[in-house]
C-alpha cells in the first residue's frame, strides 16, 4: 500500500477539519464523526501489523520528498521494529479515548478536533525520520494537550496545564538547541536522522556527551524521571479520562522512544558512557520513589499516576542492560505499559462518573454491586503488578534478566519494588472493591456497553500478550538487535570518551 504511514498521520487531522465544519447543535454527529475519523487509522495499522516484515533492519514504508530543500528539510517518515509498537498503541488507543469521551458535553467540537490534531501530532512524531520533522510534531502535540487539560480538566486545568506547558515546553528548548548543533555539526548538513547517525563522530567526546545530556533531559522530562516528573501526577489528576490515558499511554513513551531513536542512534558512544548513570541509576530510583509514592496516595487517579512513574524506571533499566533480553524487554514494557495503564485510568473513569469523586477511602464493598466492573479491575491490577500469564510479566521478567548481566545491585533494587507494587494495589483493591459496602453506593449501575468497549479490547490483548509476547517480541527483536550492536560499536570510540 502506498504512502500508509502519511495516511495514518494525517487522516485525523482531515478529521478534525471534517469536525469543525459540523453544526454546534448536534454534538451527538460530532463524535461519531470523531470516531468514525480514528478507525481508519486503527485500521491501516493492523494491515501494517500483518504486512511488516520482520526480517529486516531496514526502514519501511518511507516516504521521502524535499520540504525546504535549501535547508535540506525533507518530509521523511517511515517506520522499523522500535517505531511500528508506537504506532500501533497510538492507533489502538486514540479510538478507545475517543469513545470514553463521549460523555463529555462541553465545547463538543473543539474537545473532538483537538484531540484529532493530537493523534496526528502523536503519530508524527512516531513516524518522522527527519529530526526538524520529529521536532515539529513534538511540538505540535503539545498545544492541543495543552488546551484539553487546561478546558476540559477538572478545578486546578490552568495549573495543571500551565505547568505541564512550561515542563515540556524547557524540554522542547534543549531539543531544539541539540538539533541545531548536529546539523550545523553535519557536513554537508542535513536532518535527516539516518544520516546523521553516520556523521555524530565528527564532534569531540566532551560535545558528544554534552549533546545527549540535553537530548536526555528533553525526553526524561516527558517520561517522566526523577526530578523531572512533577508535572505529571498534577495533569493526570486534572485531565479528562481519556486524556489521562493518551499522557499514560503514548506520551511518556515519547521519552525513552526519543532516547533509543535519538541519543542510542545518533550519540552511542556518548550513550554507553552515561547510560549507567542517567538511565540504570535513575531508572531504578523511580521504580522504588515512584511506588513509595503510589503507596501514599489517597486519590485513585494519583496512584495510577505514581505508579506509572514506578513502571517507566523498568522500561530505562532495561534501556540500560545494552543486552538483548534488557532492550526487548524495555520495548515490551512501554507497549504492556500503555495498554495497562490505559484500563486503570479508564476504570477510575467509570468510578468517578459514578461518584464524582476519586478519594480512596471514600469507597468500599463495590465488588457487590458492580461485580464486571471489579473483574475487569482486577485483570488490570493484577496485570501491573506482572502477575504470571498476564503481559507485564514477560517484560518485567526480561528487563530483570538483561539488567542484571550489567547492574546486578541495581536489579536486585528493581526486583524488590515489585512487593511495594504488590503491596499498594491490592490494599487499594481491598479497600474499593471488598469489605462492606457503603449504602451511598448500593445503586450504582454496572459497567455499561461503552464502557465495555473501551475495556474488553485492552484486557484481550493483556491476556494474549501473556501467553504470546511474541506478537510483539517478533516486530521489535531484528531493529533492537541493530541498534544494541550500534551502541557496542560505539564501545571503541567510547573508551575515548572516558
Amino acid at each position: 500500500m502506498d504512502h500508509v504511514l502519511t495516511w495514518m498521520t494525517f487522516l485525523p487531522l482531515l478529521g478534525a477539519g471534517v469536525v469543525l465544519c459540523l453544526p454546534s447543535g448536534s454534538p451527538g454527529l460530532v463524535k461519531r464523526a470523531a470516531f468514525l475519523f480514528t478507525l481508519p487509522t486503527f485500521a491501516l495499522g493492523v494491515w501494517l501489523f500483518a504486512a511488516f516484515d520482520r526480517t529486516t533492519t531496514a526502514y519501511q514504508y518511507v516516504d521521502r520528498v524535499p520540504w525546504i530543500a535549501s535547508y535540506a528539510i525533507d518530509y521523511f517518515v517511515g517506520v522499523d521494529g522500535i517505531s511500528i509498537t508506537m504506532v500501533l498503541l497510538t492507533a489502538l488507543l486514540c479510538p478507545l479515548c475517543v469513545l470514553a469521551s463521549f460523555g463529555i458535553d462541553k465545547g463538543v467540537k473543539g474537545y473532538f478536533a483537538l484531540f484529532l490534531m493530537l493523534e496526528t501530532g502523536m503519530m508524527g512524531v512516531f513516524v518522522a525520520l527527519d529530526f526538524f520533522l520529529f521536532y515539529v510534531f513534538w511540538e505540535v502535540m503539545l498545544l492541543p494537550m495543552y488546551f484539553l487539560i487546561g478546558i476540559w480538566g477538572g478545578p486546578r486545568r490552568e495549573y495543571a496545564a500551565i505547568k505541564f506547558f512550561l515542563y515540556t515546553f524547557a524540554g522542547s528548548v534543549l531539543l531544539l538547541i541539540a538539533m541545531l548543533v548536529l546539523y550545523f555539526g553535519a557536513t554537508p548538513h542535513t536532518f535527516a536522522i539516518p544520516e546523521l547517525m553516520q556523521r555524530s563522530a565528527v564532534f569531540d567526546p566532551r560535545t558528544q556527551q554534552l549533546l545527549w545530556l540535553a537530548l536526555f533531559v528533553a525526553f526524561a522530562i516527558k517520561i517522566p524521571a526523577f526530578p523531572f516528573h512533577t508535572w505529571l501526577p498534577d495533569a493526570h489528576v486534572e485531565a479528562p479520562t481519556a486524556i489521562s490515558v493518551i499522557l499514560a499511554g503514548v506520551l511518556l513513551k515519547m521519552g525513552t522512544y526519543g532516547l533509543l531513536r535519538i541519543n542510542y542512534g545518533i550519540l552511542p558512544a556518548a550513550t554507553l558512557d552515561l547510560a549507567f548513570w542517567a538511565l540504570a541509576g535513575l531508572g531504578t530510583f523511580n521504580i522504588v520513589y515512584g511506588a513509595l509514592c503510589a503507596l501514599a496516595q489517597t486519590d485513585l487517579k494519583k496512584l495510577v499516576a505514581y505508579s506509572s512513574i514506578s513502571h517507566m524506571g523498568y522500561v530505562m533499566l532495561g534501556m540500560a542492560a545494552f543486552t538483548p533480553q534488557g532492550i526487548n524487554g524495555a520495548v515490551l514494557q512501554m507497549f504492556n505499559h500503555g495498554t495497562i495503564t490505559a484500563m486503570l485510568f479508564l476504570l477510575v473513569g467509570v468510578i468517578y462518573d459514578r461518584a464524582h469523586h476519586r478519594e480512596i477511602a471514600g469507597f468500599g464493598g463495590l465488588a457487590g454491586v458492580m461485580p464486571v466492573y471489579t473483574g475487569m479491575t482486577a485483570l488490570a491490577f493484577f496485570a501491573a503488578m506482572g502477575l504470571p500469564g498476564l503481559s507485564a510479566f514477560i517484560s518485567e521478567v526480561l528487563v530483570l534478566l538483561g539488567a542484571w548481566q550489567r547492574h546486578p545491585g541495581l536489579t536486585i533494587v528493581a526486583a524488590s519494588a515489585i512487593v511495594l507494587t504488590a503491596g499498594y494495589l491490592l490494599w487499594t483493591l481491598q479497600r474499593v472493591w471488598l469489605g462492606r459496602l457503603d449504602e451511598r453506593y448500593a445503586g450504582f449501575p454496572d459497567v455499561d456497553a461503552r464502557e465495555l468497549a473501551t475495556l474488553v479490547p485492552l484486557a484481550a490483548i493483556v491476556l494474549v500478550l501473556g501467553v504470546y509476547p511474541h506478537a510483539v517480541l517478533d516486530l521489535i527483536g531484528a531493529s533492537l538487535g541493530h541498534l544494541n550492536e550500534l551502541v557496542g560499536a560505539g564501545a571503541a570510540t567510547g573508551v575515548a570518551l572516558r
